[in-house]
């Protein structure tokens, strides 16, 4: 390990950042690959920053106890990247990148760590194979066994690697791959938040929050340890990724992680009263899917729910494959003075994010040949988003939203209306009942992750 700490900027390192896939990013190639009745695998790079080469000179110090007798005052200058240089991860990624440039993969303009490889046969069928790479770990799918084969031989002369097959198990994500379709949890992971964080004795609860309940700032209340509170915060966030049934309330506490109170601790035992009851639920993405093919959004706002600032939470669920891919429940960074514009502005939002994954689902070779549906619960904004209607009520909307309209004039999405009792984006804006909530989480395609 080299003292990164020590580095100064300018003299032994630059430009220091290096791209790490989405879990949005992920979760589009699983469902891709359920949906087209591939098999996902996985390879591992051992000492992958071992491999870094290095734009600057870094001298490092001889290691204790490994100094060379009569010439200790003397250091090494590094040909490589070493584990702990602050440039260490940008020089593995340049490394990598380089390599399969060179191997005849094309990078995603829209997300850099997604490589793709086809290779057009004679007859008209098209060969694919698709890398998506997170530091070490190379996640890879496609419809050709022999670009596989091709791919871990190649991979093996270059780098040394460590051969995972099927995927499994990758960054604390469980992955059953079955002949119903793929299924994500993490199970595991909560198991061990329950063990860490959770009240032994405490019974399970079948929802994260009770219906109607509004976590607010108090500076009378009595504050509770800090430290703990983000940690708890922190771990949840992480179970989130496969579970957005979670996502609006770990939302809703990490508001809180400057001054967490009684009031706040309580929600978070709430959380994971409830995690305790449904340590089995994660996704599942359908195999052969063809229904399912094409993306469609879900997205809906809580007009000034947060009552310190009165601003409105934006929502936003996408499902592809039977499953939901990327999900989101964020404050806004407006007040909104209508429910209209609290809609409006959480549908740019989603519209922004249909851009960035149509552009990733093209160059996954699945074209979206249609607009891109969002469902919206709110007709006012559905016209508005049309035509410049009610002028004089939303002309102070900020320039920036009205992305929207050209992108519905363009033809790359199309605002359609639904019932809010189907409006699946409303888990992740605010407390819902039972009935609701679990019909909803269901909608996502969250259920009992099978084991065979």
């Amino acid at each position: 390990m080299a003292k990164g700490y020590a580095q100064q900027h300018g003299i032994d390192y630059t430009e220091v950042f290096a791209p790490v896939a989405r879990w949005d990013t992920i979760r589009m190639v699983l469902a891709m690959a359920a949906q087209r009745d591939w098999t996902v695998y996985q390879m591992d790079v051992k000492s992958a920053f071992l491999y870094g080469e290095l734009d600057e000179d870094v001298y490092v110090d001889q290691p204790l106890g490994y100094e060379k007798k009569g010439e200790e005052y003397k250091v090494y200058k590094l040909k490589k990247a070493l584990y702990g240089l602050k440039q260490a991860p940008r020089a593995w990624f340049s490394r990598i990148e380089s390599y399969f440039l060179k191997e005849g993969f094309v990078r995603c303009p829209s997300e850099h760590t997604l490589f793709v490889k086809t290779h057009q046969e004679c007859q008209g069928d098209r060969k694919i194979l698709v890398v998506s790479l997170y530091v070490d770990d190379l996640v890879f799918t496609g419809n050709d066994e022999e670009m596989f084969a091709d791919f871990k031989a190649s991979m093996q002369r270059e780098f040394a690697m460590t051969d995972l097959g099927k995927m499994k198990f990758f960054l604390g994500v469980e992955v059953v791959q079955n002949n119903e379709g793929i299924y994500l949890s993490q199970k595991k992971y909560a198991l061990e938040i329950l063990e860490r964080f959770g009240p032994e004795n405490a019974n399970s609860v079948r929802n994260p929050i009770v219906p109607g309940v509004k976590l607010m700032k108090n500076e009378d209340a009595q504050q509770v340890h800090m430290t703990q509170y983000k940690q708890m915060v922190g771990s949840l966030m992480y179970l989130s990724v496969t579970r957005p049934d979670l996502m609006f309330i770990v939302s809703l506490v990490s508001r809180y992680m400057e001054r967490p109170t009684n009031i706040h601790m309580q929600a978070i035992k709430r959380i994971l009263r409830y995690v305790k009851g449904t340590v089995d639920l994660g996704i599942c993405y359908k195999r052969g899917a063809a229904t399912d093919e094409m993306l469609v959004a879900f997205s809906d706002s809580d007009y000034a729910g947060d009552h310190d600032d009165r601003r409105s939470t934006s929502g936003y669920v996408f499902m592809f494959s039977g499953g939901a891919v990327a999900w989101s429940s964020k404050k806004q960074p407006v007040v909104s003075l209508s429910t209209t514009e609290a809609e409006f502005i959480a549908a740019a939002y989603c519209a922004c994010q249909v851009v960035w994954m149509r552009r990733v689902l093209d160059r996954l070779n699945c074209k979206q040949v249609t607009p891109t549906v969002i469902y919206c619960d709110n007709m006012s904004t559905i016209k508005l988003a049309k035509n410049p209607v009610m002028h004089g009520r939303s002309k102070h909307i900020d320039v920036r939203f009205h992305f929207l309209r050209e992108l519905c004039r363009e033809g790359v999405i199309e605002l359609k209306h639904c019932n809010t009792r189907d409006q699946v984006a409303d888990i992740m804006t605010k407390a819902l009942k039972m009935d609701t909530f679990e019909k909803l989480r269901n909608l996502m395609g969250i259920c009992v992750v099978s084991n065979e």
